[in-house]
């Protein structure tokens, strides 16, 4: 159903101060030789002032949001404090000089309605129904108008920058914006732009691995927010899907997602803490392949890693000649170890991706307004309960993404085409129920 009160929202006033959940500079040394860095201790929600609005900005009056790792990173301050990204940032210039508060309002991820334009917008209006890429790029730059993310001036929205999602409005540029599908809710489109984008770079594009049909991909973490948009690309792109996975639900899913091959992480024998230990690598390689070969004839072409530190190494031993490992991120740490004779000898390639350019994004964004590629959602929480949606995420306890209604009053609201949702069917928009 529709929000009752979502066609009113770009006429009525724009509030002095609005709920955010934020974090405060004050907290960042609160976690100092903790082990266990609760984010329920360091989110807080609360109100915060309305920031001015630059001239190639909008207001998004933000319906829903979701959890990413780069807010957890934020609310942990770590590996750095984020205000330090605030700080530097604001140097640049007056528009700049608002980011750096003793708070920052985070989130990477949103759906929302446009209830301000900057005086310099030409392509959106009051009204549009808008998801918004975390990426912020500096148009100024000579090197963005090749890719975004190769620009120095780029940054995460939310994370790099201050007036982030998870709030009841966002500060975003124009060049952030796109069009909202209309038969996504809000929190099933929220939780789309960061991890299908960024799929979407790293395999898809040709800055990234370049899939074509009948590649064999291992995608590890399958069942997290990335790897569940990894799946899917892969099966839409007429590759062969590996997933790995940590438990029988998640197994149960990835495979209705498409995924061909499904392997519990207890079958490689590959801890956390195995990542340094050749020894270690090689035998998790060596099973890891076997599997892989058993099931499908051959090693795989590409390895879809953003776990980190855990898993590079075998991504690097397991692909096969000439194959590619891209990566994204470290969940499992930064500092990663691999034998270089599986890369060099083999000619393999590794891939550093970021995010994605509004192009990108774009066409990302097209294969979920097809219905090729759906939100997968296990949990969704109002404003007031961030910190227990972002702790479900820090304790690795969901699967996909997990959403939060910011505007919205409830789930299942800013459906503008129940037709297409019907054709698509709610059997595939929700693949953890039945």
């Amino acid at each position: 159903m529709t929000s009752v009160h979502t066609e009113d929202l770009p006429e009525q006033d724009i509030p002095e101060h609005y709920t955010a959940a934020h974090l405060r500079a004050e907290d960042v040394g609160m976690f100092a030789g903790q082990p266990d860095k609760d984010v329920r201790r360091s989110l807080r929600v609360g109100q915060v002032p309305m920031p001015e609005l630059a001239p190639d900005e909008v207001l998004v009056a933000m319906m829903a949001s979701a959890i990413n790792y780069n807010t957890l990173w934020s609310a942990t301050f770590e590996p750095v404090s984020t205000f330090g990204f605030l700080q530097k940032y604001a140097k640049q210039g007056r528009w700049e000089s608002r980011h750096d508060q003793p708070y920052q309002v985070v989130g990477s991820d949103g759906a929302g309605v446009i209830v301000k334009v900057g005086d310099g917008v030409r392509r959106w209006q009051r009204g549009n129904h808008v998801l918004i890429s975390p990426v912020q790029a500096d148009d100024q730059d000579p090197v963005t108008h090749a890719d975004a993310m190769i620009s120095g001036q780029q940054r995460v929205w939310g994370f790099e920058t201050n007036f982030g999602g998870l709030a009841e409005y966002a500060v975003v540029r124009a060049s952030q914006l796109i069009p909202k599908p209309g038969h996504l809710s809000w929190e099933e489109a929220a939780s789309m732009p960061l991890c299908n984008s960024t799929a979407y770079r790293m395999l898809v594009s040709e800055r990234g691995a370049r899939m074509k049909q009948g590649d064999v991909v291992l995608v590890w973490g399958a069942a997290g927010g990335l790897g569940v948009h990894a799946v899917q690309m892969v099966k839409n792109g007429g590759g062969i899907a590996v997933a790995v996975v940590g438990s029988a639900r998640k197994a149960e899913v990835v495979r209705k997602l498409g995924a061909d091959v499904v392997i519990d992480r207890t079958e490689i024998g590959l801890g956390e803490g195995d990542g340094h230990d050749p020894a270690a690598v090689l035998a998790a390689g060596k099973r890891l392949g076997g599997l892989i070969r058993k099931h499908t004839g051959e090693d795989p072409h590409i390895a879809f890693d953003y776990v980190g530190q855990a898993t590079f190494g075998t991504s690097v031993f397991v692909v096969r000649r000439g194959g590619v490992v891209v990566t994204c991120g470290s969940s499992t740490g930064y500092q990663h170890q691999y034998d270089n004779r599986y890369l060099w000898m083999k000619l393999n390639r590794v891939i550093g991706s970021h995010g994605a350019n509004l192009q990108e994004q774009w066409e990302a964004n097209r294969l979920a307004e097809l219905g090729q590629v759906v939100p997968v959602l296990s949990g969704v929480y109002p404003l007031g309960e961030v910190g227990e949606a972002a702790r479900l995420v820090q304790r690795n306890q969901h699967i996909g993404k997990v959403g939060v209604l910011c505007q919205a009053t409830e789930p299942g609201q800013g459906i503008t085409d129940p037709a297409a949702r019907a054709r698509i069917g709610e059997a595939r928009l929700r693949p953890l129920e039945g």
